[in-house]
């Protein structure tokens, strides 16, 4: 028996930030920043923020993926403003097509998103120097410092930036609620692409700390740039000013260290819990920060939504990953949930056909590995998150102020011990959520069965029994007021609460291997289903729905407040029309209430309380030819009229090698670093070319590769013992879109 006693709990005081973390909105609403979370109106709000780069995808696309993150129950969307994106050549700015920051900001406002600019000048990103563009090499002063010179062209790129979003900040009515300014200053830079390979010579990181972050934010405002709060990234020594808002992440894939490492990837401290709240906290980690962490929120805006693969690291991500470690930063006081990315993308191509992604990364593909990738494929990252942002959005305000308590030991649990449970508790003293991880990077824990653990608070105690799958992860509460009711326990998640015909519904999911028991206190009558039950006591009365796992991953709540179970992308836009994004002709959906899309499908037999509907369209087939062309190269045809009638067409390419490489008409369309898993490449950007000469190239990996110079004239050629390069399957997937 594990017991944690909390009878001599005390909260620790809030305290507002001040006016540099404050704004009000034209309609009265007013945002800001206190010691422990943000606030909306006077009371806590949770943000949810998925880094979405409106630059690395072509804008036809941008509407639907924001429609999908807001669907995913992401509130606040992060993009960097590459520098070298929008003004590659000195002088001539472009916010035209892909680069169109008014319109892309305009789109998240559209569909209820906050958002926040990363401004640079530097950003990182894998971009081609960190971001910055090529003519910075060659000026006389050096970048990210406060040289007057430097300074002075990042002024003009703020004003530019200033007059693209103007108008669109929280306090004019607009999305934006904070600027980025820099990125890891004084922790990490990028190498200049100018020189790498030959002397492999890196952007400045900086050294002038909080005196460089306040000219940027000087400069900033004067051009325009004025959101309800400015944030700057927290993590590895970085630079650190109290004006700015501190924010953190993690990362347990880390392809950077192969630079150094060889062999295995080590198991990583992330996955356990911390308390990063406390002032005197026992960190394991490398939470460091450079103020006292009573008097800032823990809040992130890195944590791995996914990772790219580096050519000398490639793994195929682990989706489970994702979820888990939002369910640890959670339950170790984060009140900021912030991923990079959540949106994987597709770099452009210089005007002058440079490659814009630094040389460690594919040069255009940087998909991530993100819960949505960068044709808009939705992965197993993305449903399992949204029953932790649903949690978020309903019970965030309950959360926001709860800290986390953690039981002896818990932040110094060796990342190898597979067999520990790992909880933490965050908790106001009388009730609270119980944090529950069994995920580990690189490694496989146990199935843990029957783990008893008790709650002691004031005059209560809370039991549980814990099982819980390998790489399963839970938050369980205890103490939970249910509009009038009282749930003591529950060995299942709360998800959401709704409102349907007036009865007001709580929606709950079992992880895996629990065994989804509840708890209510005294006096309180069930009626119904294991999966669908009724609640009263006095003049109170809920309804409670269940779902496993599987059912919570497939969940989608509309606004109206009706709930789908579909395999497929929902979308639902600004006025409540619906469309199924799908690469399966056939779908079946599940709603609750049963009637509500009667009219709108096929009606099937119910199943519970869940009414169950038949979506179809016109099955196609697209056929892709392949033919050898030269060594390690194929040329691919497919029909000038594929995608007639779809939304897209998606090549999965199946092969052995060291990188793969799409052309059309001898342009890059995409690239990949072969890591085993199958390469997409969606192709409606270039449906007026399906046509064209489309050529796949398959470098080879080379063994027993050396080069020979031995020769009087200075000649250099590769020698090889043997090549693999094996083109094994390409298949065209369509990709329907079904209005309901």
């Amino acid at each position: 028996m594990k017991i944690m006693d909390l009878t001599a709990y005390r909260p620790l005081p809030v305290t507002p930030l001040g006016e540099d973390f404050a704004a009000g909105d034209p309609a009265g609403n007013h945002l800001s920043v206190n010691s422990y979370y943000l606030e909306k109106n006077g009371r806590p709000f949770f943000p949810v923020s998925g880094e979405f780069h409106y630059s690395r995808m072509e804008p036809g696309r941008w509407e639907d993926e924001l429609i999908k993150m807001r669907m995913g129950g992401v509130n606040v969307v992060s993009t960097y403003i590459f520098w070298n994106h929008v003004e590659e050549k000195e002088g001539r700015f472009d916010f035209t097509g892909r680069r169109d920051l008014h319109r892309f900001v305009s789109l998240c406002a559209k569909h209820g998103l906050y958002v926040i600019l990363r401004v640079g000048p530097f950003a990182h990103g894998e971009a081609r120097n960190g971001g910055l563009p090529d003519w910075l090499y060659g000026k006389p002063f050096e970048v990210r410092t406060t040289d007057p010179g430097f300074l002075r062209y990042v002024r003009r790129l703020y004003a530019r930036i200033g007059e693209q979003v103007k108008g669109l900040f929280y306090q004019d009515g607009g999305p934006v609620i904070g600027v980025q300014l820099d990125n890891e200053y004084m922790h990490s830079s990028a190498m200049w692409e100018m020189t790498t390979g030959i002397s492999d010579e890196w952007v400045n990181r900086g050294d002038e700390g909080e005196a460089y972050i306040l000219a940027l934010r000087d400069i900033a405002i004067s051009c325009g740039l004025t959101p309800a709060f400015f944030t700057g990234t927290a993590w590895g020594g970085a630079a650190y000013s109290d004006k700015v808002l501190p924010l953190w992440g993690g990362y347990a894939y880390r392809p950077w260290i192969f630079y150094s490492h060889r062999g295995e990837h080590p198991a990583t401290e992330e996955y356990v819990y911390e308390d990063y709240h406390h002032r005197g906290a026992d960190w394991a980690d490398d939470f460091a920060p450079a103020y006292d962490p009573e008097t800032r929120p823990y809040a992130c805006c890195e944590m791995g939504g996914g990772m790219m693969c580096c050519y000398y690291y490639r793994f195929i991500y682990p989706y489970k990953s994702v979820d888990a470690l939002a369910n640890v930063k959670l339950g170790s006081g984060c009140n900021f949930l912030g991923y990079y990315m959540f949106h994987g993308g597709t770099n452009p191509i210089g005007r002058n056909g440079a490659y814009l992604n630094e040389s460690q990364v594919s040069k255009i593909s940087y998909d991530y590995q993100a819960a949505l990738g960068e044709f808009g494929q939705v992965r197993e990252s993305y449903r399992r998150l949204k029953t932790l942002h649903y949690f978020t959005r309903f019970f965030g305000d309950r959360l926001a102020p709860m800290e986390t308590v953690l039981p002896e030991g818990a932040s110094r649990i060796n990342p190898e011990d597979l067999h520990t449970l790992r909880f933490a508790v965050r908790t106001d003293g009388e009730s609270g959520f119980l944090f529950i991880n069994n995920f580990q990077d690189h490694r496989t824990m146990t199935e843990k069965k029957d783990e008893q653990i008790l709650i002691r608070t004031v005059g209560e105690e809370y039991r549980f029994s814990i099982s819980i799958a390998p790489d399963e992860n839970a938050v369980l509460p205890f103490h939970m007021d249910l509009d009038g009711i009282l749930l003591q326990t529950a060995s299942a998640q709360p998800v959401l609460r709704t409102v349907i015909h007036g009865r007001v519904t709580y929606v709950f999911m079992i992880p895996e291997c629990m065994d989804g028991s509840f708890r209510f206190e005294e006096g309180a009558r069930l009626s119904g289903a294991k999966t669908f039950f009724t609640v009263e006591k006095g003049g109170a009365k809920v309804d409670v729905l269940v779902l496993s796992r599987e059912e919570a991953d497939r969940l989608y709540l509309l606004r109206d407040g009706s709930l789908v179970m579909s395999d497929a992308a929902l979308l639902e836009d600004e006025n409540g029309a619906l469309r199924l994004e799908t690469v399966n002709a056939e779908n079946i959906l599940s709603c609750f209430p049963e009637d509500r899309l009667l009219g709108r499908a096929e009606r099937l037999d119910s199943l519970g309380p869940w009414g169950r509907y038949r979506v179809q369209t016109e099955e196609k087939t697209v056929s892709v030819r392949v033919e050898p062309a030269a060594p390690c190269r194929w040329r691919l045809r497919l029909p000038k009229d594929a995608l007639s009638g779809l939304k897209d067409v998606r090549l999965r390419i199946f092969y052995r090698g060291d990188i793969g490489m799409l052309f059309v008409n001898d342009r890059m369309l995409s690239d990949n670093f072969c890591n085993g898993d199958v390469w997409e490449v969606g192709l409606s950007e270039i449906r007026d070319r399906l046509n064209g000469r489309m050529v796949l190239k398959i470098s080879p990996i080379r063994e027993g590769a050396h080069v020979s110079a031995e020769t009087a004239m200075a000649a250099r050629s590769e020698e090889v013992l043997s090549e693999i390069a094996e083109l094994q399957d390409v298949q065209a997937q369509p990709v329907y879109e079904i209005r309901l």
